[in-house]
């Protein structure tokens, strides 16, 4: 056996004793070993392999995995990437910082040339390690060699590289293969590649934690808890404790883990922030990182007590702040009921304006389909948002029953939307029954078109029933919401910020040989939403030119209601 097939296939073996349930392959020479060992330990029923051929788009596919595998609360498996050496690699990097800043524990695993080719010229060949720097670290395996004692080494790294990801989020596993290639008609090698009985990891990690003496925090009755982009888990959790002390829960989407919250519209609105003194807080909790609201952005600044609860160095704390931060552990006190009534009531009240206001306005604006989207979605399913104003216009209309809701909001990108969408619905069926086959996404037309391969599912590839609705608008449309969109900026706005395209999407999906159908009346739409097998987009085209006004006009209705 040549040296890199042995180290490829104890490098899949022990990652698949680590917890490796899927793994995405990009094609390519210098990962011809590791699409080998990989193959063949999908025919054996070790892994699930996913094949793309377009780097950008499998990585946001392997992170959508992954957040698809943390529903609802526990891990179900971890999620491998591997490339080929060259531009591949550098094709992760947008993927890379998403899981980075969600600490979705991705093990990417790109292959290298050898230390002889570096800085001669080779072909496809540079500097590869560090290449996801600051956000990530190297693992640098050696290069493999037909000796003995390399087999623990091998396995020993692979467990150190997947404690990492656990621990941090992703990591950069670079392995430098030897041609040849391929492997040989032999399976000789200087000693056993096998692992520790019974598919055990090679180092079998206690995971108990530290003793820590934490100093318990008296907070008052009068909290709020504030869920940013949070893990499906951080957000149930934290809902579980607001709900037997009685505080309101103000959760983005994506964040709230299942647990009842109160619309995010009291905020956006500026209800609040309008003279009702009976819902000011006078503490908040937060977890995870807010992203949505610049009025939330407000209330973190003039709240006088704020507890973070992260367990990282680097905590969360934007507006600098947070008087404490750490794990929850709370002194008793009796939940102040009043003023848990008082922002249900006020919750109420701003549900009603937004409805009466929809109620008034032809459909569609991405209000109404946000709303009809989150009402026809079962309870099991899963809703994947993009970036700009779908994420938003959910925020505004979200009832409190809704599906598991998921986005890439590390860094909120519009990047690899359709591949997320895609490993999310895939990852959160596989293996868990309470999680229905089918899901959906919502997408602006921009963020579809930025990911159109991610519609290039390969016939051998495992497709998901997933229905992706895109919000057609011809451009960026979250811009008129901004202070770009305003009058003033009329000249500029249209070419620059708003950036019309003009795009076909159904000769578009049609060349994906994706089923497309375009809709223009509510009762249309809901039609379209019956859950379906395979991959489909359902486009519903809206005008840009209202949209500004549209908000205005919704931020009246909830100030009039408050």
């Amino acid at each position: 056996m040549n040296p890199s097939t042995a180290q490829a296939r104890v490098v899949v073996d022990e990652l698949v004793r680590n917890g490796v349930r899927h793994v995405v392959l990009c094609p390519g020479s210098r990962n011809a070993p590791l699409s080998f060992a990989l193959h063949d330990a999908a025919k054996a029923g070790r892994l699930t392999l996913h094949v793309r051929i377009d780097e950008r788009s499998a990585g946001f596919l392997a992170l959508g995995l992954s957040k698809g595998l943390g529903l609802p609360a526990q891990r179900r498996g971890l999620v491998a990437l591997a490339c080929t050496s060259g531009t591949a690699v550098a094709n992760l990097h947008p993927a890379v910082l998403e899981a980075f800043h969600s600490a979705e524990p991705l093990i990417l695993l790109t292959a290298d040339r050898p230390p002889e080719l570096m800085g001669t010229g080779a072909n496809q060949t540079t500097w590869q390690h560090g290449v996801f720097a600051p956000h990530v670290s190297t693992v640098d395996f050696p290069v493999a060699e037909a000796r003995q004692g390399q087999n623990a080494v091998w396995r020993s790294m692979i467990c150190r590289a997947v404690a990492r990801a656990e621990s941090d989020g992703p990591v950069h596993v670079n392995i430098p293969f030897r041609e040849p290639l391929v492997p040989d008609s032999t399976d000789d090698w200087p000693e056993p590649l096998v692992g520790r009985e019974n598919d055990a990891p090679w180092t079998l990690r206690r995971t108990s934690g530290e003793i820590v003496a934490v100093e318990s925090i008296d907070l008052p009755a009068r909290t709020l808890v504030v869920v940013g982009a949070a893990k499906w888990g951080a957000g149930n959790e934290i809902g579980e404790i607001a709900a037997e002390r009685g505080w309101p829960v103000l959760a983005e989407p994506g964040g709230a883990g299942g647990v009842s919250s109160t619309k995010a519209t009291l905020l956006r609105h500026g209800t609040l922030l309008l003279g009702l003194e009976e819902l000011r807080p006078e503490a908040l909790v937060v977890v995870g990182r807010p992203t949505l609201t610049r009025a939330v952005q407000r209330l973190l600044r003039t709240t006088p007590l704020v507890h973070v609860v992260d367990h990282s160095a680097d905590w969360i704390d934007p507006q600098h702040q947070a008087t404490s931060v750490g794990p929850l552990a709370l002194v008793d006190r009796e939940a102040e009921l009043e003023w848990l009534n008082s922002w249900q009531n006020a919750d109420e009240a701003a549900a009603r304006a937004v409805e009466d206001f929809l109620a008034a306005e032809p459909w569609p604006t991405g209000l109404h389909v946000a709303r009809d989207l989150l009402a026809a979605m079962p309870r099991d399913a899963v809703l994947f948002l993009g970036s700009s104003n779908p994420v938003r216009d959910v925020d505004l209309v979200a009832a409190t029953a809704r599906p598991d809701v998921l986005a890439n909001r590390g860094l909120a990108g519009i990047d690899g939307s359709v591949s997320s969408a895609v490993g999310a619905v895939l990852g959160a069926h596989d293996g868990d029954e309470r999680i229905g086959p089918w899901g959906a996404a919502l997408l602006g037309d921009l963020t579809f078109l930025h990911d159109a391969n991610g519609l290039l599912i390969g016939p051998a590839e495992q497709r998901p029933d997933l229905t992706i609705v895109v919000l057609n608008d011809d451009g960026g449309g979250i811009f008129s919401l901004l202070e770009q969109g305003s009058a003033e900026h009329a000249d500029s706005f249209e070419r620059v910020f708003a950036t019309p395209h003009g795009a076909d999407l159904a000769s578009l999906c049609a060349a994906y040989r994706v089923p497309h159908v375009r809709v223009d009346t509510r009762e249309e739409f809901l039609h379209a939403l019956a859950p379906g097998s395979g991959l489909r987009v359902v486009e519903v085209r809206t005008e840009r030119s209202g949209l500004r006004d549209l908000h205005e006009r919704l931020r009246a209705a909830v100030r009039r209601k408050g």
